[in-house]
């Protein structure tokens, strides 16, 4: 492993260095940041399609990302790869006490607990004392409340079941309503991103990724409506405001075919 990983640096140095690639010479970590999200992203297609050779194959597009941003710091005597392998080597061996150390952990969530409290600890010696500090800004919003909310969870600021939630998401439907009704749009978006966060919690009482469920809910959505799309292509139609009806008509259809599958 180790005579691999070196000599994948060692080829990512030669493209950067005289006389290499002149693609990989202008690259900056701010061009790579769209690369290193679509190589994320094709990584979690790839999970999800349970293809072990597809997934050996975007682990090294994504591993990729990690060498080059490193090369450039390198080069700018920042810090190298191997900076970057002994800092998340230290990193899991201080907030894994249970493994390293001599605590214990009953289960994962104690196990979690932990690394959470470690890490919490950490930034306030940084000076960076929030229990939410960490959530990365950029993430999709409903992940990042899922996220959120689970941080704050971890320091016991939670609902004590899912029923509890689904009264909480119960209560915004009905402050959106009242914003709807009196013409607020302001209030009405504000009430919209309650309920959505609302939603997100439910999600992680019932151990769901909010963002995976959206995107299976995407992915049925849009399979449902290209199907809806061919109907009416065999009758000589086409998508528009003048043929809803047969629309609804071919997407209840459809619903109950992939329902009854």
């Amino acid at each position: 492993m180790s005579d691999s990983f070196d000599k994948l640096v060692e080829v990512m140095a030669r493209l950067r260095g005289t006389g290499g690639c002149p693609w990989d010479r202008e690259q900056t970590h701010k061009s790579l940041k769209t690369y290193l999200l679509e190589e994320t992203y094709e990584t979690l297609e790839a999970i999800d399609g349970e293809d072990p050779g597809k997934l050996r194959e975007e682990l090294g597009d994504l591993l990729l990302q990690v060498v080059f941003l490193s090369q450039i710091s390198s080069e700018r005597s920042q810090f190298t790869v191997r900076d970057v392998a002994d800092g998340i080597r230290e990193k899991l061996i201080r907030r894994h006490p249970h493994v390293f150390g001599g605590e214990r952990a009953a289960d994962a969530r104690e196990a979690i607990g932990r690394w959470e409290e470690i890490k919490h600890e950490e930034r306030a010696e940084r000076g960076d004392g929030s229990v939410l500090e960490g959530v990365p800004r950029s993430l999709p919003a409903l992940l990042r409340a899922h996220r959120i909310s689970d941080k704050a969870s971890m320091v016991g600021f939670d609902w004590t079941g899912v029923e509890e939630v689904l009264v909480k998401v119960e209560e915004e439907i009905g402050e959106l309503r009242e914003a709807l009704a009196g013409h607020d749009k302001g209030g009405a978006e504000e009430e919209l991103g309650d309920l959505l966060f609302a939603v997100a919690s439910a999600a992680r009482h019932l151990g769901i990724d909010p963002e995976m469920a959206l995107q299976s809910a995407n992915k049925k959505f849009s399979a449902r409506f290209r199907r809806v799309e061919e109907g009416l292509a065999r009758r000589g139609l086409r998508p528009s405001r003048e043929n809803r009806v047969e629309m609804e008509r071919l997407w209840e259809e459809m619903k109950d075919q992939t329902d009854s599958t």
